[in-house]
């Protein structure tokens, strides 16, 4: 009788805390959600760089000072860069809409930049360039610069401090991913199980599109900045390309579309090209249309014939992404851009994984059963010491193959899904 009370005391006991857990989980997932921008921004930045935090890990020795020297010298340049190119982009829109679309209330239905009007802004430039405008109407100019000054600083900082605190985060994973590791190995009931193996796909598959996808967008900003500055260059009197450094980056980020790749940036460069041909000689269209040949054969058949397969295919077709880099920020907003394609990383990993044998109400395993040559292998490092899974993070996976490990209901082995 003592014993079934024991019993029934440890099972009321189990429930509550399960009722807790549940609780906090809540809690969890909503805090995560009111900071998702903050989350998926910071997990991007983990994993764009840690293949190279890894590498400067093995000269340093420390993964603290690996983290920090590739935050800073990595991370934070790219930010600083996508900021600037931005704001250059950004200035160009207002000059060249002339008044008739407001670019920072169409960038608002994404950012959160603030409730500035055009007229607003407009005349905060008018008092800027003319201070002597002022004088005409000091309080309503005065109001109408404070207010608006007021919006965007607000806009500004709420900006910068996000950007910071996604770096921080970004930090903290590069740093502690060992020991991340370490505990979801212990909360998953060890390597031999489908919920490690699984998240070890996740893990693998979210380092190659990011870090491949960060890795090719630097590669062809390179490429285009190099082929607008040699058309700058060699091009007749009268022609040339203006904000060079911004439309290498917009054609870098571009080219991560399969199919568009840099057209949407370059062809709008050519036809600038074109008609500033018309307007001073018509033999400088001859110099256009060879210009037309080098972008196409530097800036797309190269790029996806040669480049993008062996950069940022390792593990996943860029054709299985486009919906959701397209989709994200439809859906949800700039962040959409990181958010979706995790999302999708998590769902197809379960179609391969588990999903079959739940159908089929077979044994869970390792293996994965649909799309074979698409996504990450889940067994491919489970034997791999710790110590090695960051040097043979792509290696092991692409070229090892282990014997599949039987296993009760929980599965068999994964790989790390972190270093």
């Amino acid at each position: 009788m003592a014993h079934s009370d024991d019993r029934t005391s440890f099972e009321r006991s189990r429930i509550g805390w399960w009722l807790f857990v549940a609780l906090l989980a809540a809690v969890a997932a909503y805090l995560a959600w009111q900071f998702v921008g903050l989350l998926v921004l910071g997990v991007f930045g983990y994993y764009a760089t840690r293949p190279i935090s890894d590498r400067v890990g093995e000269v340093v020795g420390r993964d603290w000072l690996a983290a920090g020297v590739t935050v800073l010298l990595v991370l934070v340049p790219v930010i600083a860069l996508s900021l600037y190119a931005g704001f250059q982009l950004l200035v160009a829109l207002q000059g060249f809409l002339a008044g008739t679309v407001d670019p920072v209330a169409l960038l608002g239905r994404y950012f959160d930049l603030g409730d500035v009007s055009l007229a607003e802004g407009q005349s905060v430039l008018t008092a800027l360039e003319n201070p002597r405008a002022l004088v005409s109407n000091p309080r309503g100019a005065a109001l109408t610069v404070l207010r608006t000054g007021q919006t965007v600083a607000s806009a500004a900082a709420g900006t910068l401090l996000l950007l910071a605190l996604s770096v921080t985060l970004s930090y903290f994973l590069l740093k502690y991913d060992d020991d991340i590791a370490d505990a979801l190995e212990q909360l998953f009931g060890g390597r031999d199980t489908v919920a490690y193996a699984y998240a070890t796909a996740v893990d693998a598959d979210l380092e190659s599109v990011f870090f491949g996808n960060l890795l090719f967008v630097a590669v062809m900003s390179v490429v285009a900045g190099l082929a607008y500055l040699g058309t700058n260059l060699l091009a007749p009197a009268g022609l040339g390309i203006p904000m060079v450094a911004v439309l290498a980056a917009l054609t870098g980020a571009a080219s991560l579309i399969p199919l568009v790749v840099g057209k949407v940036v370059y062809v709008p460069v050519l036809a600038l090209l074109a008609v500033q041909a018309v307007r001073s000689s018509g033999a400088a269209l001859a110099f256009v249309g060879a210009t037309a040949v080098v972008y196409f054969l530097a800036l797309d058949f190269l790029p996806q014939t040669f480049l993008q397969p062996y950069i940022s295919g390792r593990h996943l077709d860029g054709i299985v992404l486009v919906f959701a880099y397209l989709l994200g920020p439809v859906l949800f907003g700039w962040y959409g851009f990181f958010l979706l394609p995790v999302v999708f990383v998590a769902i197809l990993e379960a179609l391969r994984i588990v999903l079959p044998e739940l159908l089929h109400g077979e044994r869970l395993t390792l293996d994965a059963s649909l799309g074979g040559s698409v996504g990450a292998d889940p067994q491919s490092a489970g034997d791999v010491p710790p110590d090695q899974d960051a040097e043979n993070r792509f290696g092991a996976r692409d070229s090892q193959a282990q014997s599949p490990a039987e296993d009760d209901d929980a599965g068999s082995s994964g790989s790390s899904p972190s270093n």
